[in-house]
């Protein structure tokens, strides 16, 4: 499973990212608590939707913005489905390491997109039962 990182404005991101056939599964944590907050899903032609699970402070996770970022930057060369879960979480963030986190996500999109063209997806025959309907 190929895994890439960015280190910027003090803190660390990784991406780690697996491939089932044409599906993708992108794993974005970092910070001093890595974890999973948000849920973010999408196909080359549906509008990525995301799921904000509930921190234990009560406040749905804010990494949507990273994950959704994420998505727009690698939706047109899809082959699949793609779902993204992420958790950044920087003790006491400041400004500058928010701001930072957008320029993080656009290398490590970057990153993914380069593996993701020095590596295609191979395409997989696939075919189904033909079953009769059961009687009543």
């Amino acid at each position: 499973m190929p895994k890439f990182t960015v280190k910027q404005a003090a803190y660390e991101m990784r991406l780690d990212l697996k491939r089932e056939n044409q599906d993708l599964l992108l794993i974005l944590t970092g910070g001093d608590v890595p974890h999973f907050g948000v849920v973010t899903t999408l196909t080359k032609t549906t509008t990525p939707a995301t799921v904000r699970f509930p921190s234990h402070a009560g406040r749905l996770h804010k990494e949507n913005v990273l994950t959704e970022r994420l998505a727009n930057k690698l939706q047109s060369q899809l082959t699949g489905t793609c779902t993204i879960i992420g958790g950044v979480h920087v003790n006491q963030i400041t400004q500058a390491q928010i701001d930072a986190s957008f320029t993080m996500v656009d290398t490590l999109a970057n990153q993914a997109l380069n593996w993701l063209n020095l590596h295609p997806a191979k395409q997989v025959a696939i075919s189904y039962a033909k079953l009769s309907k059961p009687t009543k």
